[in-house]
């Protein structure tokens, strides 16, 4: 990736003085200004103390990712995200267009991707929509379904726009070849429609599928067919008709399309075995000795098209790893590519937890995408009434903010099943070499569209985890990432909590009409007869009951500690400025 500078100054005086290296840097001179104001200013007068600040980001990549294939977000929506990035000074948007369950973006000469992958619902008389999932309901219904929506090209130029002003650059995700039932579901209707027009080479074009392909396998989604033939060269025509398609889109909002992620993950075993053209392939090839192995014979090929539109392909780190080695290990015959890997399979116990550091180590520039602290959509804790997935364990806001790149074990807390690590265990475990730090371009959150079926369930999985993940993408190196220093890092933690609960988080009560962030619920201390209040975040209200029933807003503020009586219980929750309550903690 090609990086600029984003140094930014500025002086509170008599008068303001707002300065940047460039545009950006002045962008986010003004979000700090913004943020230094107290949450009263808005309407009022208001004094600050001179100050003189000098500030740049760690990182020069600092993403969240989105996963609109899911679950569709509308534009408003969409822009809503994009400002909230902006506050916190995000600059790349992932935003993942295609998967099984939907495909986002407008194709126009292929409107079948849109017509058919753009809608979830029942087969109805005439429709070839994709089926139900994920709570989308039975109609194909934009704008009340999060099964069914698409951006149009004006859409999307119109977000390219909103983000461009924003400092924020969009990198699309076409994930493939697996994770592709949506776009082989509308290239077959395609060839049905078009070999009953009596057009065959038409109809063959852009096929995604061989007629004759008996493999059997299952992806990790209980998805069948959602893998698209690489030996089939009609593959490589839709996917350059695709990216010259998008290419478009970007010249004309007059914005840079300078990388595209190509996905690559999770192709099932059993892909490909079944393929008459893959068959003969591996026949002719032996340089790939097994199937599996012709992944990297379409990562090969997308790149070449790639690099025909000065695009730099991306993927989740699948396309850059071996597959003859017992573990994950940087494919060093891509060196070449220039390709940029997302590592993302990091639990511990798995086998990967070092991946990030061995590509670095071996020179390839890679963006940290790490479920143990990264996932937004894995659940803050392990109570039942918390949305989001445990499979890669918990990910609560101090999961986020306390993630060390340089030093992976020092935030090595859980494994995948809830337990404590045990860093002794991973004797072969290769640390960061210093002077490859700088192959590790960035890090970003990412928010996986199973469980924000709303908007308002996206909010709340988004935040406050967001905040954590770009305090560590931009502040400086802490001192306990590199050794671990307990004292401090609790210092430092105290001080973003207590920032978190008396500022950050009020202010998103008013902030773009109001973001639904996770209130915590309330922790308590009992001793004897007093119950003590201890709250995640200080600075936000806290109220209770002691006669059975749960709190409202007219209860009672717990704001240190009550007297209780024998057998009594107390019932606690946590409420923000509008209302709205965390779920209900009781002391019984």
């Amino acid at each position: 990736m090609r990086l600029v500078p984003e140094e930014e100054r500025y002086t509170a005086q008599a008068k303001s003085v707002l300065t940047g290296y460039d545009d950006s840097g002045l962008f986010y001179a003004l979000q700090s200004w913004l943020n230094i104001l107290p949450l009263e200013s808005v309407g009022n007068r208001f004094e600050i103390p001179a100050i003189k600040v000098t500030d740049y980001p760690r990182f020069p990549y600092r993403g969240m990712h989105v996963d609109v294939a899911r679950s569709f977000r509308t534009v408003k929506e969409m822009k809503k995200i994009i400002d909230l990035m902006a506050l916190y000074k995000l600059n790349v948007l992932h935003f993942h267009l295609t998967d099984d369950e939907g495909w986002r973006i407008e194709i126009p000469k292929l409107p079948e991707l849109t017509d058919i992958g753009g809608f979830r619902a029942h087969p109805l008389k005439g429709s070839n929509f994709l089926l139900p999932s994920l709570s989308s309901g039975p109609f194909p219904e934009a704008g009340k379904s999060n099964g069914s929506g698409f951006y149009t090209e004006k859409d999307y130029i119109e977000l390219l726009h909103y983000a461009a002003e924003r400092k924020i650059e969009i990198i699309p995700e076409l994930d493939f070849p697996g994770h592709a039932k949506a776009a082989i579901q509308a290239m077959e209707i395609r060839q049905e429609r078009l070999r009953a027009a009596g057009k065959p080479e038409e109809a063959d074009r852009f096929a995604l599928i061989h007629p004759e392909d008996s493999s059997k396998y299952i992806s990790i989604q209980k998805f069948r067919r959602n893998v698209v033939d690489v030996c089939l060269e009609s593959t490589y025509d839709f996917m350059e008709l695709v990216i010259e398609s998008i290419d478009k889109l970007y010249a004309q909002a007059g914005v840079p399309l300078r990388v595209l992620h190509i996905g690559g993950d999770e192709v099932p075993r059993g892909a490909w075995t079944g393929s008459p053209l893959c068959q003969a392939f591996m026949k002719a090839h032996p340089e790939y000795k097994a199937f599996p192995d012709l992944s990297r014979y379409f990562v090969l090929r997308v790149a070449e098209i790639l690099k025909k539109y000065e695009i730099q392909t991306a993927g989740w780190e699948d396309i850059a790893i071996r597959r003859d080695s017992r573990k994950p290990l940087p494919d060093l015959s891509l060196s070449q590519l220039n390709l940029l890997p997302y590592v993302w399979n990091s639990v511990w116990g798995w086998g990967a937890e070092d991946l990030s550091n061995r590509f670095a180590n071996q020179g390839f520039e890679t963006i940290l995408a790490n479920v143990t602290n990264l996932y937004f959509d894995l659940a803050y804790d392990n109570d039942p009434s918390e949305p989001g997935f445990y499979w890669g364990g918990y990910t609560n806001t101090r999961a986020a903010w306390e993630f060390t790149p340089l030093n992976l074990k020092n935030c090595a807390a859980f494994d995948g099943s809830g337990k404590p690590v045990d860093c002794s265990r991973f004797g072969d475990y290769q640390p960061l070499i210093p002077d490859s730090a700088h192959h590790l371009l960035g890090m970003q959150g990412l928010l996986w569209g199973e469980n924000c079926r709303t908007m308002s369930q996206f909010e709340y999985l988004f935040f406050p985890k967001m905040i954590g993940m770009a305090e560590r993408a931009w502040a400086p190196v802490p001192s306990w990432e590199i050794e671990m220093i307990g004292d401090e890092k609790e210092k430092a933690w105290s001080d973003f909590a207590n920032a978190l609960g008396q500022k950050e988080l009020p202010r998103l009560d008013t902030f773009l009409e109001g973001v639904d962030y996770r209130l915590p619920p309330p922790k308590i201390e009992l001793s004897g007869d007093k119950l003590k209040l201890l709250q995640a975040f200080p600075g936000l209200t806290v109220r209770y009951t002691s006669d059975g029933s749960c709190p409202d807003q007219n209860s009672p503020i717990l704001s240190g500690e009550i007297i209780i009586n024998p057998g009594q219980t107390v019932k606690l929750a946590t409420f923000d400025s509008r209302g709205r309550s965390s779920r209900v903690f009781s002391s019984q």
